[in-house]
């Protein structure tokens, strides 16, 4: 059996063969996960950088922030530090992603981030509570561009393994053991109780559910995108199966600039065509509302 650091180099060098990108840089927060993949991409692609993202929310965030850069710049990476503001909806947890998100978004390359299995198994069980449809429960993509997930098959408790034997000195962050966040209940109760409940392979199990169901959304996303018709009128689209047409209604509304699409407000404005009894326009996130008439779906701004 391989040891944590040929597991973790594996798995890297695997991403990086297949995807083959033209600059790397590595997301760095100064925990395990983040931290082993710094330190296999160092060893792997001479040249690649580490961004510490610093969001200024707890006591002592900079220097944090800084003893993870000299850490990464000792494994041989160009490193800097990033401090951000975070604010706005959400929640702090929703604005510091934002924010994080924002200051990590490169000019070209790929931005590699250390989610593990255990962060596949923990965003599954999220969506699933959230009823979020079957894209939130697909979990994270191993790439979706400009985001890499060079870990998503490999534990938490081999990264941190990985660290041990490497002598990497790891921070803790205190929010991780803060029941005040969802994911930290799920982490520290709900996963330990259905491993216990269902005799282990939870979180695994969890991450297979997560890949099946991206291969049958990217084809019928792929069905989707292939439909000839009008798809704003509704004798087209009516006949089409329900996952196929909310996919057409979906890539249109995106097209036409509605940001953020929740699966019920996708459910709303099918109804306008499988539902219909004459109702009104369906108000949707960015200012808009879709409304129908004369057997066809019309987008516009919010009056």
């Amino acid at each position: 059996m391989n040891g944590p650091v040929a597991e973790i180099r594996t798995a890297v060098r695997r991403f990086l063969d297949e995807v083959r990108p033209d600059a790397v840089t590595v997301a760095v927060s100064g925990g395990a996960d983040s931290l082993a993949l710094a330190c296999t991409v160092a060893g792997l692609m001479p040249g690649a950088s580490a961004v510490i993202v610093d969001h200024q929310l707890q006591p002592g965030s900079a220097e944090v922030a800084l003893r993870a850069a000299r850490q990464c710049a000792d494994f041989g990476l160009v490193s800097r530090v990033e401090a951000v503001e975070v604010s706005g909806p959400g929640g702090p947890e929703a604005a510091a992603r934002k924010a994080r998100y924002a200051a990590l978004r490169p000019a070209s390359g790929v931005v590699l981030l250390g989610h593990t299995l255990d962060d596949q198994a923990e965003t599954v069980l999220l969506g699933l509570g959230r009823g979020s449809g079957p894209r939130s429960i697909a979990g994270m993509r191993s790439y979706d561009p400009p985001w890499g997930r060079p870990l998503l098959g490999v534990t938490r408790a081999m990264t941190r393994a990985f660290c041990v034997e490497q002598g990497i000195e790891v921070w803790e962050d205190p929010h991780n053991a803060d029941p005040a966040f969802t994911r930290v209940r799920l982490r520290s109760e709900v996963l330990p109780l259905l491993e216990d409940v269902l005799q282990g392979g939870v979180a695994s199990s969890l991450a297979r559910t997560a890949a099946q169901l991206r291969e049958d959304c990217d084809a019928l996303d792929s069905l989707a995108s292939a439909f000839s018709g009008d798809c704003c009128a509704v004798d087209d689209i009516a006949e089409l199966p329900v996952a196929l047409r909310r996919r057409v209604l979906r890539s249109w509304l995106k097209d036409e600039g509605v940001p953020e699409l929740s699966d019920s407000h996708l459910r709303r404005v099918d109804a306008l065509v499988s539902e219909w009894r004459g109702q009104g326009g369906v108000w949707l996130p960015g200012g808009f509302v879709v409304r129908r008439a004369h057997g066809r779906l019309a987008v516009e701004p919010e009056s």
